[in-house]
C-alpha cells in the first residue's frame, strides 16, 4: 500500500512538473523524432554515396595464364597480364562537377520535404490550439447553463418560471456536451496524428493561444523572399544546374577510354617484362547520349520555369488570400460579443429577458465567436504557408 501511495505522488510531481510546449518547441521535437523524416535523410545520404561512385576509377584487372608442353614436366611458359583502364582525364572533372550538383539538388530535396512535414505539424498545433479555444468557449456555455438552471429550478419551485424555460436549460446543456464530445474526438485525433509525427514520443501541447505573426504589408519585399529562399525552388534550380554539368559530360563522352599495364612472360630458359598501353572508341556506346542528355537539361529546365510561374502565382494568391482574412477578421468586434454576453445573463437574471429570448440572442453571439475562431485559425494557417520557408 505505501508503495502504491508512492508511485501515485512520483506520477504525480512528474505530471506537474511537465509544461505545455510551444509550436517551436515541438517542431524541433517532431524534426528529431519523425520516421519519415529520418528515413529520407538515409535515403538521401545513401543517393549522395551512390552520386560519388560515378566518378571511381575502374577495378584494376588482373590475368594470369600458365602454358604447357608435351614432352615437358610442368609448366612450360607462363603471362601475367596487370591492366588498369580509365576515362579521358577531362572526363573526371567533369563528373566531379556535376556529381557536386547532384549532391547540391538532393540535399536541397531533402530540406523540401523537411519543410512539408513541419508545415504538417505547425498547421495540426494550430488546429489544436482552435479546439483548445472551442472547448474553453464550451465550458463557459456549460457553466453559464449550470447557473441558470440552477436559478430557473428554484424560479420554478417559486411559481416565477415555467417549464419551458427550465426544459429550454436543459436542451442548451444537452447541445454543449453533444459539441464538448465533438470537440474531445476532433482534439483526441489531432493529438494522435502529431504524436505519430513525434514517433509515438511523448509531448504536450494544450496551449489555446497563437504565437504572435509578423504583419505583412509590402508583397514585394514577400516575394523577394520566397524566390530566394523557397526549398521548392532551389530544388529545382539545383536540379537545372546538375543536368547542365550533366550534359558538358555527356559532350566529352567521344573521348577515348584508356588502359595501361604490366606484362611479364615467363619460360623455362627466359624472363621478359613489358608494359602495355591501349584504348577504346565509344563508337557504338555512345550512340544518342547526347540527344537524351540535352533532352533532361531542357525538361529539368523547364520545371525550373515552371516550379517560378508556380511559386509566383501561389505567392500572389497567398498574399490576396491573407489580406481578405485581416479584414475579415478586424470586422469581429470580440470584446463586444463577450460583453453582449454578460449583459445577457445580467438581463435574464434580473427577469428583464425571457430565456427563449436569451438564448436566440446568445445563440448568434456563439455562432460568431464560433466563425471568428474559425476565421483566426484559416489566417494562421494561410501565415504559416506564407513563411514555410523559415522553419
Amino acid at each position: 500500500m505505501k508503495l502504491r501511495y508512492i508511485l501515485l505522488a512520483a506520477c504525480t510531481l512528474a505530471t506537474a512538473g511537465m509544461r505545455s510546449q510551444s509550436i517551436e518547441d515541438v517542431l524541433r521535437q517532431i524534426e528529431r523524432n519523425n520516421k519519415e523524416l529520418q528515413a529520407q535523410t538515409q535515403a538521401t545520404n545513401a543517393a549522395k554515396l551512390e552520386v560519388q561512385t560515378q566518378n571511381n576509377l575502374e577495378d584494376p584487372s588482373v590475368e594470369y595464364s600458365p602454358f604447357y608442353t608435351r614432352g615437358i614436366t610442368g609448366m612450360s611458359s607462363s603471362e601475367l597480364v596487370v591492366t588498369q583502364g580509365f576515362d579521358f582525364p577531362t572526363l573526371y572533372a567533369a563528373r566531379r562537377q556535376s556529381g557536386k550538383w547532384k549532391q547540391e539538388s538532393l540535399d536541397r530535396q531533402q530540406l523540401a520535404s523537411r519543410r512539408e512535414i513541419l508545415l504538417t505539424a505547425k498547421n495540426i498545433c494550430l488546429d489544436l490550439i482552435m479546439l483548445n479555444q472551442q472547448q474553453k468557449l464550451l465550458d463557459e456555455r456549460m457553466r453559464n447553463a449550470d447557473e441558470l438552471l440552477e436559478l430557473f429550478e428554484k424560479r420554478l419551485q417559486e411559481g416565477d418560471a415555467g417549464i419551458l424555460e427550465v426544459n429550454k436549460i436543459k436542451m442548451e446543456r444537452m447541445n454543449v456536451r453533444t459539441e464538448a464530445a465533438q470537440n474531445n474526438a476532433a482534439h483526441r485525433t489531432a493529438l494522435q496524428q502529431l504524436l505519430a509525427m513525434n514517433g509515438n514520443m511523448p509531448l504536450t501541447f494544450s496551449s489555446d493561444t497563437y504565437p504572435d505573426v509578423q504583419e505583412l504589408k509590402d508583397y514585394s519585399a514577400l516575394y523577394d523572399e520566397v524566390m530566394l529562399t523557397d526549398a521548392g525552388l532551389l530544388a529545382a534550380d539545383a536540379d537545372a544546374q546538375a543536368a547542365q554539368e550533366e550534359l558538358k559530360v555527356n559532350r566529352q563522352s567521344w573521348l577515348p577510354k584508356i588502359e595501361v599495364g604490366y606484362r611479364r612472360n615467363t619460360s623455362l630458359d627466359e624472363k621478359s617484362n613489358g608494359f602495355l598501353i591501349g584504348g577504346s572508341l565509344p563508337i557504338f556506346s555512345n550512340r544518342k547520349k547526347g540527344k537524351i542528355a540535352r533532352a533532361q537539361a531542357l525538361s529539368a529546365r523547364l520545371r525550373l520555369d515552371n516550379a517560378r510561374l508556380q511559386a509566383e502565382a501561389q505567392t500572389q494568391s497567398l498574399f490576396n488570400e491573407m489580406q481578405q482574412l485581416r479584414e475579415a477578421m478586424k470586422a469581429y468586434d470580440v470584446v463586444l460579443m463577450h460583453k453582449t454576453l454578460r449583459l445577457l445573463q445580467d438581463a435574464v437574471r434580473a427577469g428583464q429577458l425571457s430565456i427563449i429570448d436569451f438564448y436566440v440572442e446568445a445563440d448568434n453571439v456563439y455562432k460568431n465567436l464560433q466563425a471568428y475562431m474559425e476565421v483566426e485559425n484559416r489566417y494562421q494557417k494561410l501565415m504559416a504557408e506564407i513563411y514555410k520557408n523559415r522553419l
